[in-house]
């Protein structure tokens, strides 16, 4: 077997699984985004002279869409991935060929996600997604971008999944 097919086969593996790690992610934010039944107040509790803030009240309007659309288009760049990494099979590309193409897929998943950066109004939340961009930047530059793919990609949707929510 090649080591394009090895390295294709591969790149499509991890992309799968980022793929269905986001997949995961998308039914969290759902939940976490469902507002919770305020409990009643009860007889003895005195009345608060002014209520206390939630978290959505203090966070950004736009957190929720940003943090979606950048779940949005790292599942197309991983779609595109994931597409390009098979047709590279049957093309018969060599190992730098597909690890170059891995990298321009990266690289423009980076501006994608960056793009969204620059939408945030939460400071914290931008920075988030800034720092992912940069992440994904660094596969783009990666010397074996699929062997970065397994050790570093795949771990991305989680951290968003934990972090970027209104």
């Amino acid at each position: 077997m090649s080591r394009s097919v090895i390295f294709a086969r591969r790149a499509a593996a991890t992309v799968a699984l980022a793929v269905l790690a986001m997949g995961c992610q998308d039914a969290g934010q759902d939940e976490a985004a469902a507002p919770a039944a305020a409990p009643s107040p009860s007889p003895t509790a005195p009345a608060s002279p002014t209520p206390s803030p939630t978290p959505l009240a203090t966070t950004a309007a736009n957190t929720a869409d940003v943090c979606r659309q950048v779940d949005q288009a790292i599942l197309a760049g991983s779609r595109k991935i994931t597409t390009d990494s098979a047709a590279s099979v049957t093309r018969d590309l060599t190992g730098e060929q597909v690890a170059d193409q891995l990298r321009r897929n990266l690289a423009d998943l980076a501006d994608d996600v960056r793009a969204q950066a620059r939408r945030a109004e939460d400071p914290q939340i931008r920075a988030l997604i800034q720092q992912t961009a940069d992440r994904i930047d660094a596969g783009s530059r990666a010397s074996r971008p699929a062997a970065w793919m397994s050790s570093t990609f795949t771990g991305i949707p989680a951290q968003l999944a934990r972090d970027c929510r209104a």
